[in-house]
């Protein structure tokens, strides 16, 4: 498979940042800058990019990429959690536009030795960032028995997850899990046929909890967008991209306490006090039909976007 990264709703990101081409732009998960690409080109020699990403791999892609577009970008290696020390460092107190795009790029799908496609044969690693210790591996051969099927479970919301974790403990007793299709072996014995012929691999939803665990994605995604909002200059922009239930159901929440007022203000005998943000989209955009046809791995993407006074 080619390893190309195709841009989730990109035309639709790019509207909703609203770019003003003097801005300050964030991209929190720069992956192969599809989408910081189209930002950078709107920008004027007095607007700035900023692109966060974990991956050494994306990071020099992107390099290459942006360089040949203009100058006025900086990239940083991080984890988007570390947002404020990033801005802070940079001496950036505000911000005209943040995305973050939760997927997993398609040449990290791809790449076979990074473990997170349950497609190719390789090592158990699942690791955004290649430098951190925890692995999947260490995941499915230290974890006890009840700590992976929460993890299935809560992150996955397999329905099998109690028998998958169980035969994961029995095989490893006998031999240390070491490879992606070793594991989907597992998974499919877990497994009853009539679950197997159902459309969609069996193993999707344990390596989708896999991935959230070893990069803790779900903690992350909370603490880090607690901090990126406070850095929205008035009529900045925050567009958050999302791939599964979980994530999805966070930002739409967060988004939610941030510009709702809960109840009829009528039936308040006190004023109730105006909120700091408006939702630009009320409900979440999803990918176009011609989208998906070109792009079939855009079907569970969710885009949001709220926007500082």
């Amino acid at each position: 498979m080619e390893n190309k990264h195709i841009p989730v709703l990109l035309n639709e990101v790019i509207e909703g940042l609203n770019i003003k081409d003097n801005g300050i732009y964030l991209d929190l998960t720069l992956g192969r800058a599809g989408h910081s690409s189209e930002i950078l080109k709107r920008l004027s020699t007095n607007g700035l990019l900023i692109g966060v990403d974990q991956d050494k791999d994306a990071i020099k892609e992107s390099q290459e990429r942006l360089e040949k577009i203009a100058p006025n970008f900086k990239i940083i290696k991080s984890n988007f959690v570390n947002v404020d020390q990033v801005l802070d460092e940079l001496g950036i107190n505000k911000v005209d536009g943040v995305l973050m795009d939760l997927g997993v790029s398609s040449p990290q799908f791809d790449e076979s030795d990074r473990g997170f496609s349950y497609r190719y044969n390789a090592p158990l690693d699942m690791r955004m960032d290649q430098e951190q210790k925890l692995t999947a591996k260490e995941v499915v051969n230290t974890y006890s028995e009840a700590e992976l099927r929460s993890i299935f479970y809560e992150y996955g919301e397999d329905k099998y997850s109690a028998s998958i974790a169980r035969n994961i403990v029995k095989y490893r007793q006998n031999k240390e899990i070491e490879t992606t299709f070793e594991l989907v072996d597992i998974i499919k014995r877990s497994k009853p046929t009539k679950e197997l012929k159902k459309v969609g691999h069996p193993a999707k939803q344990i390596f989708q909890a896999l991935r959230i665990e070893v990069n803790n994605e779900l903690n992350v995604l909370k603490d880090a967008l607690s901090k990126v909002v406070k850095y929205l200059n008035s009529n900045g922009r925050l567009a958050v991209i999302t791939f599964h239930s979980l994530e999805d159901k966070i930002v739409k929440k967060y988004f939610k306490d941030l510009a709702v007022v809960e109840g009829n203000r009528d039936n308040f005998p006190i004023k109730v006090e105006e909120k700091d943000y408006i939702l630009i989209t009320r409900k979440g955009i999803r990918p176009s039909q011609e989208e998906l046809e070109r792009n079939p791995r855009s079907a569970s993407a969710t885009l949001r976007i709220i926007e500082k006074k």
